[in-house]
């Protein structure tokens, strides 16, 4: 089993998607340092095993958002940025910029006690005025080929995404081990 770290229940929807383990989501709020994503996944996988009182392993996201247009931010504050100016408004932010361009990028941070390992994955795109009805976060304004992630089903989402290619490589990982 792995106990994935997080209050978002769309995330361990597409972890259960990639891995042949049970998922098992745990809502555990752990200090969230100030870093890159790696940093604060890693950070937060350590944490989180060390204060529970589990020894099934843990399995951290830490996603942003980066805007070219903004010097890649929000970034590692993608989250504060989402819950204080709302996703609504990062296409306003970048309307008047000849560069949409933005990248989404998650790592995951896997510790069992003794290994930590993370996984990085990335999807290339551009910020675009909300549409769509599926997804969560950014999925919305964030457009990658023509249509937001919020536009396509969880499978299409899923294929291309940021988080589903860094579980396609943890998966990957888990099974060689």
């Amino acid at each position: 089993m792995i106990r994935f770290v997080t209050s978002n229940e769309g995330k361990v929807s597409e972890a259960r998607e990639y891995l042949d383990e049970s998922v098992e989501q745990v809502p555990y709020d752990y200090t969230e340092i100030q870093g890159e994503l790696a940093e604060i996944a890693r950070y937060g996988a350590r944490e989180t095993f060390a204060e529970s009182e589990s020894d099934e392993p843990v399995l951290v996201d830490d996603t942003g958002l980066f805007v070219e247009a903004l010097d890649g931010f929000p970034g590692a504050y993608s989250a504060f940025v989402e819950d204080t100016l709302g996703v609504e408004r990062i296409p306003t932010l970048v309307a008047d910029e000849e560069n949409d361009r933005a990248a989404f990028r998650t790592v995951l941070a896997y510790h069992d006690g003794e290994t930590t390992e993370t996984f990085e994955g990335s999807v290339r795109g551009r910020i675009v005025a909300p549409r769509g009805d599926r997804g969560f976060g950014y999925d919305p304004v964030f457009e990658h080929d023509g249509r937001t992630f919020a536009e396509m089903s969880m499978a299409e989402k899923n294929a291309i995404s940021h988080r589903g290619r860094a579980l396609e490589r943890f998966a990957d990982w888990l099974a060689e081990r």
